[in-house]
């Protein structure tokens, strides 16, 4: 039988928003460990819903900012936190929230269960704020779970393994059944750990650049690069950067990807 967490409330969740709600508290403690949040942290949490997450890192850490969108959630999660914390409430689209502004020069740590039809644009409005962000951890449909972690070679590495793993370590931790959540969703859900590397290990020179030319050689992955990347780059970067123009997007590594997008000259992107 499952056990709900804590004190989180009920709310008819909203379709139309992509609301699952997640109850299962064996599930909550196994992602606060896997945060293991130290005194000094600023957490933030993307999509507290009803709570459940939200109270237990309250009665673990003492105060937490919570991003929500749904103004119907607002109150109910202010009344329900009084007894756990201190919650600062943020109302607003997190596709609109500037992490950097939010840090204010002490990184934060995400955490949150994202709603699947957002979970990529989250991810990458998150990389551009990773020098704000100490780390992240976010629970997400399984399959996204998958492509971000995934190697060269694998069918689903593409366009969101090279972009995040470029500029984070990606850890895949666990993977949780549709029962946790309210209502069930159709898939398996999966937590994972983002890291954000080092700006100057990186090794990127020009970040658009570089997305340019991922997007570029994913968008038709079943092409040569030679072909694929033919707007953005010429066959002698390629071999310039030691990239073979007969290989296909899925074979190159990372830091392939990095060396290219170093070597291609910018007036080469118009």
């Amino acid at each position: 039988m499952s056990r709900h967490a804590g004190d989180s409330f009920h709310a008819p969740p909203k379709k139309s928003l992509g609301q699952h709600f997640l109850h299962e508290r064996g599930v909550v403690d196994r992602i606060i460990h896997a945060v293991d949040p130290k005194p000094g942290d600023r957490l933030v949490e993307i999509g507290p819903g009803q709570g459940a997450m939200t109270f237990p890192l309250l009665d673990h850490h003492g105060a937490l900012t919570a991003i929500e969108f749904d103004r119907d959630l607002l109150q109910p999660l202010a009344a329900a936190a009084r007894a756990h914390g201190e919650l600062t409430l943020v109302h607003a689209n997190v596709l609109d929230v500037d992490f950097t502004a939010l840090a204010a020069g002490t990184p934060i740590r995400l955490v949150g269960n994202l709603p699947y039809n957002l979970s990529s644009p989250i991810l990458f409005h998150a990389l551009d704020h990773a020098a704000a962000v100490h780390d992240m951890h976010f629970m997400l449909q399984k399959e996204v779970v998958e492509r971000a972690a995934a190697g060269p070679g694998s069918k689903v590495y593409g366009r969101l393994s090279v972009m995040l793993q470029a500029f984070c370590e990606v850890t895949s931790l666990f993977t949780v059944g549709p029962g946790a959540f309210r209502p069930p969703p159709k898939v398996d859900s999966a937590v994972m750990r983002l890291v954000p590397r080092d700006t100057a290990r990186i090794g990127i020179d020009d970040r658009r650049r570089f997305a340019d030319i991922v997007r570029a050689a994913f968008g038709q992955r079943r092409k040569t690069l030679r072909n694929a990347l033919r707007a953005v780059c010429d066959e002698g970067a390629m071999r310039a950067a030691g990239v073979d123009p007969q290989a296909r997007a899925e074979q190159l590594e990372v830091g392939d990807f990095v060396r290219l997008a170093n070597v291609v000259a910018p007036e080469a992107e118009s």
